[in-house]
């Protein structure tokens, strides 16, 4: 299986109350995940982005992330302190320009040696645009036209350059960019970048099949991975592609204990802690799309109808229609008689993989054999310490299993993909 250590924090999911919670900010935190990475054999290292600080009810949402250094800096320092761990940024194909993102992505690849990855992420909502010169003009139904011509040209300056080092004029010409001239670097150790695409619409898993060489997807079942799995390896062959040629890697969290109870003791701390009670108030506003500070988290949800559009959340995507969801929370807090923060608790809950090292490994190893995901992106709730347990206790016993490597054996992260180098197309 592939193994990926995201780093947590853009949505509300570390700890912060937790004695262990470091800075999201000092360089210190990053080395210390993607050394613990490094460690045990992951495949890359992996960065998520935002490009506005969010907010809610005209404040800033300050149980979030308030502020992240940009990604592709963070790694390129990472690069002079890790020796094969592949480095992913993700960076925006609606608010950047192919020329100036595909250099600096050919740039890391250098520095590092050939372990750069691009997380291809769109947007379309006006309240991020405001912060470009875009602003908030494009579509949603055109963000993905973008951004497959977007990492079309990309790899067109990246082809500009020969294998052997020779540079070539380029000209693009199409429906999003029409540019021309000579790309400053080198072709890079990897040829192109690895690219990976974020996302669980039909739109988006026809794009990762059209282009990407990973897919982060979500899923918390067997049953829906193994659908999902099949669904979007089934869209390869129509671009030529190999099962093989695009790894299916859902972001997934993993508590452990040294039995199987105990880390479910562990897993519904952890969950507490996360929704606290003004979190609580907080994702319910957010599905109810109005003002509830005069509700009790630890009473009744809240009676009253959801406001559709109300404007109240920007800059964070709802998944699913607020009057479904609501149902839902109404079913599942009268069939167990739970209060609001409970319910947020029970319905929101975030943990993947939960027991004993053996029971995780074991349940991994499952998803893997049976086609549900050909690898997983680590999640941990703590910045920085978050992965030190899965790698000294479950990686062990994976790769005593042959389930997972024991060393690299490639220096670039398309080699420890099992990708191969793409072809020149000057």
């Amino acid at each position: 299986m592939h193994l990926a250590a995201h780093f947590p924090g853009v949505n509300a999911t570390t700890v912060w109350a937790d004695p262990r919670s470091r800075s999201q900010i000092d360089f210190s935190s990053f080395v210390h995940l993607a050394r613990t990475a490094e460690r045990g054999k992951f495949d890359f290292f992996f960065l998520a982005e935002g490009l506005r600080l969010r907010e809610h009810n005209g404040r800033i949402h300050d149980l979030d992330v308030v502020g992240r250094p940009e990604s592709l800096t963070v790694l390129n320092a990472l690069a002079a302190v890790t020796e094969r761990l592949g480095l992913a940024a993700t960076v925006n194909a609606t608010f950047n320009e192919p020329y100036e993102l595909a250099r600096r992505l050919a740039t890391l690849d250098h520095l590092s040696a050939g372990r750069a990855a691009w997380n291809v992420v769109t947007s379309s909502d006006a309240f991020t645009g405001e912060n470009f010169r875009r602003g908030g003009y494009l579509d949603r139904a055109d963000r993905y036209t973008r951004a497959a011509e977007f990492v079309a040209t990309a790899r067109e300056l990246w082809d500009s350059w020969t294998p052997g080092g020779e540079s070539r004029p380029f000209a693009h010409e199409g429906g999003q960019f029409t540019i021309s001239g000579e790309f400053t670097v080198p072709r890079s150790p990897q040829g192109h970048p690895v690219v990976i695409q974020a996302g669980d619409s039909s739109e988006g898993r026809e794009f990762a099949a059209s282009a990407a060489d990973i897919i982060f997807t979500r899923h918390g079942t067997l049953e829906a991975g193994r659908d999902f799995y099949a669904d979007v390896k089934a869209r390869l062959a129509a671009y030529g592609r190999q099962p093989d040629d695009l790894k299916i890697m859902p972001g997934v969290t993993v508590v452990t204990g040294d039995t199987d109870a105990e880390a479910q003791e562990r897993a519904y701390e952890i969950r507490r802690q996360q929704v606290s009670p003004q979190n609580a108030i907080l994702a319910a506003e957010q599905l109810w799309g109005t003002d509830l500070s005069a509700y009790d988290p630890d009473g009744p949800l809240p009676e009253i109808d959801p406001v559709l559009d109300s404007g109240l959340v920007k800059g964070r995507v709802l998944h699913g229609d607020p009057l479904g969801v609501v149902a839902r929370w109404r079913a599942v807090a009268e069939a167990k008689g739970l209060s609001l923060r409970q319910t947020v608790i029970e319905t929101t809950t975030r943990q993947s993989f939960i027991g004993s090292p053996q029971t995780v490994a074991a349940e991994l190893t499952a998803f893997v054999d049976e086609r549900a995901a050909d690898g997983f992106i680590l999640v941990p709730h703590l910045t920085p310490g978050g992965l030190d347990d899965f790698v000294d206790r479950v990686v062990p016993l994976l790769q005593e299993s042959g389930a997972f490597r024991s060393e690299y054996s490639g220096s670039t992260l398309r080699s420890h993909l099992g990708l191969a180098e793409p072809v020149w197309k000057g």
